[in-house]
């Protein structure tokens, strides 16, 4: 007798769902990009209980036909994939959210379904699966000139022992909300209402389809600040750009949940491009600190493969390595561009204004995207990167504070417990953390001379074995030739065995073994030697710390008024080595309205 069987239509329906519906979030997302396929310009989502008890999807789509609601629940049948000329089916030419073909059975396979549609000027027709059972399509009261209407009852009634799995209603709810904002920010001109048991909890007005709409949109989801704290990116390498809006480094969170990643508008979870997004902020953010950032990476479809995860929340690049480096060049790019601006959340929280969820530095005012002249010598005196000032080292004249009070930094005023210079500016008053800012001046001259002269390696006398797994050894050793131009010198020592040759001379009695282990954990996680460049960058770091003007030091006008000056023409200045900001500005109406004036 055969052991080999096959099986009923039923069960396998309902192991395609275990792919495709995990949780009531992933039926609000397969059932929502549908809707967004289906070029709807609102889309509307109603949930009780978590999405337990009952889901409804409407849209204002083009809508389905009486024979085209009996295709849409059969397995594998899609209207997001066209045969070419020849009669060949080419499954990496999509360009569609969905492509979910057994989306609509895997879900009635497990609950009780009912879609409603209607195409324009013709009639509405509705369809039932309950448990995989098929009833009609029978003729239905219209839902307008055309749309959607798709109502989920009972996730999970056919197959109870889910149900144990899924988490607290609340957690449901905001899996739920998640998944509309992260649609939402890629279709800024889709109207988006999300209600929770009666109550709407999410309404998003459509925007429009440019990146100032992009933007409001982002606002919408994000809060007001994203807006003013960001900085827009736009690059293009090799058929490949990337867009959207990155948060400043002073603008961070604790976790990276709110960074949004899309690839040809679908969202996406990629170790790739977390670790690009980390490569390019760590020399701006301590390790525990992360971005808040939206990015959209637009590509040929033939490049990208969306089908290596059932539910398509990762995607495998064909040249990994080229969006990757765009990535953090872009992202790069950008904060260069930025100059000394730093972000604007600092003087609310001061003032007792609403603090953002995570965010727990307290960074600075933003200033106009400009550069500011940087001064000459002649003009005024400049902190040395390697040589502190001296209260009483010789500077020329000093400028007159109504000359200078119109730059972004402003005039000196005063020095405040020799730790803290103010200044006045046209429209209120800035604080300097001189110790922290001179850190940032030294930091970014010092890695000026590492790239000019490059990574000098010393010599162990005696070399030293790293014993790893085979895999791992092989992911250090094939990039070798990078790690040599960084300082680390490695080669093959038997199996799974690495000889360290050369270390970077710049981190002195280096513990080998553990820096290439790191860069082993760092590669199987990121594909990037981050390791070894932060622990150059953490070197950079400490000597600047150590080389900068300290907390307690006397400054005279003359030499606070260059450290501010400087300030203004270094890129990053508006934040530390490790994230936190420089300096706070209060606007002349923040200070009024602290004493009652507004």
């Amino acid at each position: 007798m055969s052991i080999i069987r096959r099986l009923p239509p039923e069960t396998i329906n309902r192991i395609a769902a275990g792919e495709v519906v995990e949780r009531p979030a992933s039926v609000v997302k397969e059932l929502v990009e549908n809707a967004l396929d289906a070029q709807a310009q609102s889309v509307e989502v109603t949930i009780e209980e978590g999405g337990k008890a009952r889901i409804v999807i409407n849209d204002d789509g083009h809508g389905m036909s009486q024979e085209e609601l009996l295709l849409a629940v059969e397995r594998h049948a899609t209207s997001k994939l066209a045969p070419a000329e020849d009669g060949s089916w080419d499954l990496l030419a999509i360009s569609t959210m969905g492509f979910r073909g057994e989306a609509l059975p895997s879900i009635g396979s497990v609950a009780r379904l009912c879609i409603t549609s209607r195409r324009a000027g013709k009639d509405a027709w509705a369809l039932r699966l309950q448990g995989g059972q098929q009833s009609g399509p029978e003729p239905a009261p219209p839902l307008g000139l055309s749309g959607t209407l798709i109502e989920v009852r009972d996730l999970f009634f056919a197959v109870p022992a889910r149900l144990k799995f899924l988490k607290s209603e609340r957690a449901e709810s905001m899996a739920i909300s998640d998944v509309i904002k992260r649609l939402a920010m890629a279709r800024p001109d889709v109207a988006f209402t999300l209600s929770n048991n009666g109550r709407t909890s999410l309404r998003l007005m459509a925007r429009g389809g440019d990146e100032t709409a992009r933007l409001a949109r982002l606002d919408d989801i994000l809060g007001r600040d994203f807006g003013e704290n960001a900085i827009e990116i736009d690059q293009v390498r090799e058929g490949v750009r990337i867009t959207g809006f990155a948060g400043l480094p002073t603008y961070n969170q604790g976790s990276a949940r709110h960074q949004y990643l899309f690839v040809n508008g679908r969202p996406v979870r990629d170790k790739l491009l977390h670790g690009a997004v980390r490569g390019a902020y760590a020399d701006f953010l301590a390790r525990d600190r992360h971005p808040v950032l939206a990015l959209f990476v637009d590509l040929d479809p033939h490049q990208v493969d969306v089908n290596v995860h059932p539910a398509k929340a990762e995607v495998r690049f064909a040249d990994p390595g080229l969006v990757r480096g765009l990535i953090v060049g872009a992202l790069r790019h950008g904060l260069a561009g930025a100059g000394h601006r730093a972000s604007t959340t600092t003087a609310g929280f001061a003032l007792g204004r609403a603090r953002p969820e995570g965010q727990d530095y307290s960074p600075s005012a933003a200033w106009p995207h400009q550069s500011a002249p940087r001064p000459s010598f002649a003009e005024n005196a400049r902190f040395s990167a390697f040589d502190a000032p001296s209260a009483h080292h010789e500077m020329p004249e000093a400028v007159r504070p109504e000359e200078t009070q119109h730059l972004p930094l402003g005039a000196a005023r005063a020095q405040v417990h020799e730790t803290y210079i103010v200044t006045q500016t046209q429209d209120g008053i800035v604080i300097v953390d001189q110790h922290a800012a001179h850190e940032r001046l030294v930091y970014e001259e010092m890695k000026k001379a590492l790239a000019a002269s490059g990574v000098a390696a010393q010599a162990l006398l005696v070399p030293e074995i790293v014993e790893l797994d085979e895999a791992s050894a092989a992911r250090v050793l094939v990039r070798a030739e990078e790690l040599s131009e960084l300082g680390l010198s490695i080669e093959a020592f038997g199996t799974g065995a690495i000889a360290v040759r050369e270390t970077p001379t710049l981190l002195g009695n280096v513990d080998a073994a553990r820096l290439v282990r790191d860069l082993a954990d760092d590669l199987a996680e990121f594909d990037s030697a981050l390791s070894l460049k932060e622990r150059l960058e953490e070197v950079c770091s400490s000597m600047a710390c150590h080389g900068s003007v300290r907390a307690g030091r006397r400054l005279n006008a003359t030499e606070m008024n260059a450290l501010l000056r400087q300030m203004e023409a270094t890129p990053h200045s508006g934040q530390c080595n490790h994230g936190r900001p420089t300096y706070v500005e209060l606007k002349l109406k923040d200070i009024e309205r602290l004493f009652g004036r507004r």
